[in-house]
């Protein structure tokens, strides 16, 4: 193992570090006559870029390419940001939360920033989590939303994907009759009793299931992020291949993902190169995989060419050692590979959007249950007295589903409660549950082109971009 020394930097000189020189945040519109330039500028810690993705991926922006550089103690990135039908950021209370989100070292974020898009960006950690990682089958998120509304839980939010025959879900549960958290040891000890119960019905000896209860708390971990954490620790990526065969001139024509691993030893970087199809949310799923094993991104570069995503990272870890043996590397593709496509959903979205009550998920899910219908991803909240969200259905076999069922479905559930997603653009290829409707401007002709390599165009950028970062004010 190579190993890379680094000074040693006490913690409390850090954090002093970043109380003299905040981050610092330009919202940029003037530029660029097609995307919004944000542009940060702040003390480097590990995580740091995630923070900086989560805060824009929230808001449902389409980041369409980003500049990265983080060597040593200064972190200064450039994302080119769109809302979803591809305008400038122009809404003030949208470029406030930005600014303050960015810089919440300088404090709380105002209310009114918070309400952005008609929702609240940073809702309160006021309910309790319910984390479950289980084998996929049908009818598994009608048991176990049945059961919380026997319990009477009242859930408030729900997200769940499916990924190689593995199921991990968040449920945010609240009580039922009075609001508010429960906090009852007893009656939470029978929730938790009851979930393992209905994951345990179909269980064979030594498969690997998790029932976990979080209590309200303040910094809760990302929802979505926390989701990776789950199927990561469920090993979902021990069965995944992305592509890894044909020449360059297979790779150009191929949408599957592609990840390669390179040395650069004479920098101690791992140089790793991920293209796949562009989607939303795309960044923010890559840079969770390396954040959460642990490797610091140094420099970085990301863009789109039409329906496809091309990122290049030169990465080491935490510790300072880069990969050497081969069982890491492999490791590294298979959780990239993984991350990427657990956000691809199969089948056919269907639109939530119903007055909001105990159960309605339940019945919701029930209805899927009883017409032999299966659900491959759920993302469900409220906004205020609104359920609202979508769900990804399939037929108990996988496929498409038969338009007859479909009917008689939305009939029984309610044509103003649930409907079919109209626009199939990126859920065609199976992407976020945020769709997008921005034209990519880069012909697809492009791909063919050469891509310019790292060192000859992430430092040509980085430094005209940087001569308009001014100077950093306390």
């Amino acid at each position: 193992m190579e190993i890379i020394y680094q000074p040693y930097i006490d913690p409390e000189y850090e954090c002093l570090i970043e109380r003299i020189y905040p981050p610092w945040v330009c919202i940029d519109n003037d530029t660029c006559k097609d995307c919004t330039l944000v542009k940060v500028d702040s003390a480097n810690k590990h995580g740091i870029l995630l923070e900086m993705v989560q805060v824009l991926t929230d808001l449902d922006l389409v980041i369409s390419k980003s500049y990265i550089s983080s060597d040593g103690g200064w972190f200064m990135d450039v994302f080119h940001v769109t809302d979803q039908l591809g305008n400038k950021i122009t809404d003030e209370s949208i470029i406030l939360y930005i600014q303050q989100a960015l810089c919440a070292k300088r404090g709380v974020i105002a209310k009114e920033a918070r309400i952005c898009l008609g929702k609240e960006v940073a809702p309160g950690a006021k309910d309790l989590a319910l984390e479950m990682t289980t084998k996929d089958r049908p009818g598994l998120m009608s048991e176990i939303s049945a059961v919380l509304v026997e319990l009477g839980c009242n859930i408030t939010a729900a997200v769940a994907w499916t990924h190689s025959t593995r199921a991990a879900s968040i449920f945010y549960v609240e009580d039922g009759l009075n609001g508010g958290p429960i906090t009852d040891p007893i009656r939470l000890a029978n929730v938790q009793e009851q979930l393992e119960n209905v994951i345990e019905a179909h269980h064979v000896e030594g498969e690997k299931r998790s029932v976990r209860l979080t209590n309200p708390a303040v910094g809760r971990t990302h929802t979505e992020r926390r989701l990776h954490q789950l199927m990561y620790g469920d090993d979902d990526y021990e069965m995944c291949r992305g592509c890894d065969g044909g020449d360059k001139g297979h790779k150009k024509g191929c949408d599957r993902t592609h990840v390669s691993i390179e040395s650069c030893k004479e920098k101690g970087y791992w140089i790793v190169n991920v293209r796949s199809r562009d989607r939303p949310k795309l960044l923010f799923d890559t840079v969770c995989a390396l954040t959460d094993l642990e490797y610091v991104v140094s420099h970085a570069l990301v863009s789109s060419r039409g329906t496809m995503a091309d990122q290049e990272y030169f990465v080491r870890h935490k510790d300072g050692y880069t990969l050497n043996a081969e069982s890491e590397r492999q490791k590294l593709t298979l959780c990239l590979v993984a991350a990427i496509e657990r956000r691809i959903s199969e089948g056919l979205r269907l639109d939530l959007c119903a007055k909001n009550r105990m159960g309605l998920l339940s019945d919701i899910t029930r209805v899927f249950r009883e017409s032999g219908l299966s659900i491959s991803r759920v993302d469900v909240g409220t906004h205020g007295e609104r359920a609202v969200g979508s769900i990804y259905v399939t037929d108990a076999s996988g496929h498409d589903v038969n338009l007859n069922t479909l009917e008689l479905v939305t009939k029984e559930i309610g044509g103003s409660a649930i409907a079919v997603h109209k626009s199939q653009k990126w859920a065609a290829h199976g992407s976020s549950s945020r769709t997008s409707q921005r034209v990519p401007n880069t012909r697809v002709e492009n791909e063919g082109k050469p891509r310019s390599s790292f060192g000859s165009l992430v430092w040509a950028q980085l430094e005209r971009l940087s001569r308009s970062f001014g100077p950093i004010r306390s």
